[in-house]
Parts: structure tokens; C-alpha cells; sequence
């Protein structure tokens, strides 16, 4: 588990427009601030990844993600609930308030409540959702621990949170939240 300095440092990175990287549920990953678009950036040109194809975002619990999605009646909301805290990535409607360069091109954005140890700890550390993506290069394997992301991208990480790994074999699940469909298995 991830200690309070380690938290403490990445959340200062966070707040200074850092990229920090991070366990997950079943890879590696990047994070950021998503409002800050200099440090969504610097994460986009160190994956070499398009910003058009957007990017997802992770909370600790379901009122970090509110600002980014629109507002939705309990029906509408209950598929997604109840796979949450878990491992299970959705596809809201975006609110007008997400940045462009975390939606990408699309009119939606994918979010995930989740339930990882290390990554719940930081959200709740930070007070808030960040970028999550995986920490690699477009078309790369993505790291499997930290000691692969410093030695894949050196100091261009600014902050790197230990952990294990969550237990999963491949990236969590995206699906559409209007249409229920499963867009990445």
C-alpha cells in the first residue's frame, strides 16, 4: 500500500500540474488533473497518444465524477451503480463542463468508481477525480510495475505511487452507459 508521503507527494504533483503514475486494476497507470490542460497535455505527448480518442477518468466514490457527467435520474444511473466501487468503466453523457481534451472528440466520457486500493486512496487524498490511462506509449505494452515506468519515461514522471497490482488480466471493461454496450471487453 502506498504510503502518506507517497500520496502526499503525488498529490502535490497533481495540484502543480505533474503526471504521477500509479497501480491499478490490472496495469499501470497515468494520472493527472483533468481541469489542467498543460498536464493533460504533457500526459498526451508522453503516451504520443491523439487527444481526440479522449481519455478516462477515475474517482474514489460517485461524487467526484459529477461535474464531468450530466445529470441523470436513478434509473438511468443504477447500471452503473451497481457494478461501482469495481472494476467496470462507463461511458456517460459528458457534462458541459469536461474539458475537450479529456473527452476528446466525443460527446460522452468514460469514468470508473473504483474500488483499487491505491488508486481510491489517491482520489480521496487528491479531493478529487483524475486522468487515468495506461502508462505507456501508443501501440506499447503498458508498464506492469513502477520500476517499468522509470525506466520507460525516467524523470518525465513526477510522481510514482507504489502498489500492487489489482488482479486483473486485461484493462476493465468499457461499456456505453444509454446503449449498454460493451465496448471494450
Amino acid at each position: 500500500m502506498a504510503s502518506t508521503l507517497q500520496l502526499r507527494a503525488a498529490c502535490h504533483s497533481l495540484s502543480a500540474g505533474g503526471v504521477i503514475a500509479y497501480p491499478t486494476e490490472a496495469v499501470w497507470g497515468f494520472g493527472c488533473e483533468p481541469q489542467n490542460q498543460d498536464a493533460c497535455i504533457k500526459l498526451l505527448d508522453l503516451k504520443e497518444r491523439d487527444w481526440r480518442k479522449g481519455m478516462i477518468i477515475i474517482a474514489a466514490d460517485f461524487s467526484q465524477l459529477e461535474p464531468y457527467v450530466e445529470t441523470l435520474s436513478a434509473k438511468e444511473l443504477a447500471p452503473a451503480l451497481k457494478t461501482w466501487p469495481g472494476p467496470a468503466t462507463w461511458l456517460f453523457p459528458a457534462s458541459k463542463y469536461t474539458p475537450e481534451w479529456v473527452r476528446g472528440e466525443h460527446d460522452s466520457i468514460a469514468v470508473r468508481v473504483t474500488a483499487h486500493p491505491v488508486a481510491s486512496a489517491l482520489c480521496r487524498a487528491y479531493g478529487g477525480a483524475i486522468v487515468s490511462t495506461s502508462a505507456n506509449r501508443a501501440g506499447q505494452a503498458p508498464a506492469m510495475s513502477g520500476t517499468q515506468v522509470r525506466l520507460r519515461f525516467g524523470m518525465q514522471v513526477d510522481a510514482i505511487v507504489s502498489g500492487a497490482l489489482g488482479g486483473l488480466d486485461k484493462p476493465t471493461q468499457i461499456r456505453d452507459l444509454r446503449s449498454g454496450t460493451l465496448l471494450r471487453p
